[in-house]
């Protein structure tokens, strides 16, 4: 891989510089009013694949946002990897806490990263991930080093539950024939403690309305008479943890695979300051299920979290008002071996049971993904570890991480692939929220290291 770093070396400025062309582009799948951003982004990605000598490059249009998909082959005899990405992204707001303009990227230094870090939408989740592979890929054909052959799919729904990704898959199962996937949309421990993610928590998101009155009521006319809808959905949601911040669902943990001591004593070596935690979040203390620590709240349990409620006047101002309405959005994290279906029906039926009678309730699930733990002694775990050993210089650290991605588990299930997931972010980029970056080290980091991927898997 002599020739492919030096390609690496040579052009890191012209990766940034193509990386911020695709990071301009406003991909926000959530909002109808970014569609035609969203078609913009992925011609611009086929044309951009087009551009560095890949093959049977398509824009392949779903019943939402299209899928781009394109190959290299060069010997049918060798293992092909297929590498799965997302261009869409989350939507900006609340645009006034960015520091600089969303989808205007710029770098700046940190105290986490004083060679710089690219400030933007998408900037780790998941552009400046998944664009890692495309460099990386692009660099090993200009040296004529690639050692097996590639699949690239990277999809435009994924921040909204990849409604369409499944089909797309079951439908296309030639296409993507392969010998193992490789993902980069998750992070690591530290820039100087490198880590794979080995396993993810599956997701179950539903939606939450409660009536009362049938119109809004005047507050001194009516309060104390009938009930506020809000007044109860905050008593319902509050009494879904007890004291000991335990979900209060019934039958919500019976499946829940519990570790061992021995494993959580292995999850324990990993490096966590807990008061440089709490610093970084302006945070007095952590909070959470008793009985274990930050880590493993954040990893290895399920959790059950209020993502957004309204209802009511919010605006400037006073208006006594009982609402006739009140909403809340709600997602719980599941771990093996919770079915997010399963955890969906008994949500629904414990949080219509416990409503008063003076209001009705409907739950409205939404999407949901099944947790995934990938195992650590495969050959090809064991080609991505040694691929983070030649750049960092150190042997990665296996962890789990709290976050999902449900489309793993249909992988594995449609394809009968397994997936590694290389991920180089950190945890303070700030997916999701204002001012999300991504650090310059882990950028090139990233596409210095899935070279070495590529030659190790090869090898197996």
């Amino acid at each position: 891989m002599e020739k492919t770093q030096q390609f690496i070396q040579s052009n890191k400025q012209k990766f940034v510089d193509e990386l911020f062309a695709l990071l301009r582009i406003p991909s926000v799948s959530a909002d109808a009013n970014f569609q035609q951003d969203v078609a913009a982004c992925a011609q611009h990605l086929a044309t951009h694949f087009q551009a560095i000598g890949l093959d049977a490059v398509e824009v392949i249009h779903t019943a939402g946002h299209p899928i781009v998909y394109a190959e290299k082959i060069i010997d049918t005899s060798l293992p092909t990897i297929l590498v799965y990405g997302h261009y869409d992204v989350q939507p900006a707001d609340p645009l006034e806490l960015w520091h600089s303009p969303a989808f205007e990227p710029v770098i700046k230094q940190t105290a986490i990263h004083p060679e710089g870090a690219i400030f933007a939408r998408g900037a780790c989740d998941d552009k400046g991930q998944f664009f890692m592979h495309v460099k990386a890929v692009e660099a090993m054909l200009q040296a004529q080093e690639l050692p097996c052959n590639v699949k690239l799919m990277i999809e435009g729904e994924e921040e909204v539950g990849s409604p369409n990704l499944a089909i797309f898959v079951r439908e296309h199962k030639a296409k993507l024939k392969a010998d193992i996937i490789l993902v980069s949309d998750t992070g690591m421990l530290a820039n100087d403690t490198p880590s794979i993610t080995t396993g993810l928590r599956g997701l179950s998101y539903v939606e939450i309305e409660v009536t009362g009155p049938n119109r809004d009521l005047h507050s001194g006319l009516y309060g104390g008479c009938v009930a506020n809808p809000i007044n109860i959905l905050t008593q319902m949601i509050a009494s879904l943890h007890d004291d000991n911040m335990r979900i209060t669902v019934p039958g919500f943990y019976d499946k829940v695979v519990e570790l061992s001591e021995a494993d959580r004593a292995e999850m324990a070596k990993a490096p966590f300051s807990e008061k440089a935690y709490c610093e970084a979040l302006d945070i007095n203390s952590t909070h959470g299920e008793n009985g274990y620590s930050t880590m493993e709240r954040g990893s290895i349990r399920p959790t059950l979290d209020v993502n957004g409620i309204w209802g009511g006047y919010t605006g400037e101002g006073a208006k006594t008002v009982i609402a006739s309405k009140a909403y809340a959005k709600i997602s719980m994290r599941l771990v093996p071996d919770q079915d997010p279906d399963e955890i969906t029906s008994l949500f629904q039926t414990h949080f219509e049971k416990i409503a008063p009678a003076s209001v009705r309730v409907k739950v409205t699930p939404h999407h949901g993904g099944q947790p995934v733990v990938t195992p650590t002694d495969s050959p090809a775990y064991a080609a991505a570890s040694r691929a983070y050993e030649t750049t960092f210089g150190k042997k990665p650290i296996p962890v789990r991480s709290g976050g999902s991605i449900p489309i793993i588990a249909m992988f594995e299930q449609e394809l009968g692939l397994k997936t590694i997931l290389m991920g180089f972010g950190l945890d303070s980029d700030a997916i999701h929220s204002p001012n999300e970056h991504y650090g310059l080290f882990n950028f090139y980091k990233g596409i210095e290291t899935i070279p070495y991927f590529f030659k190790n898997f090869s090898q197996i």
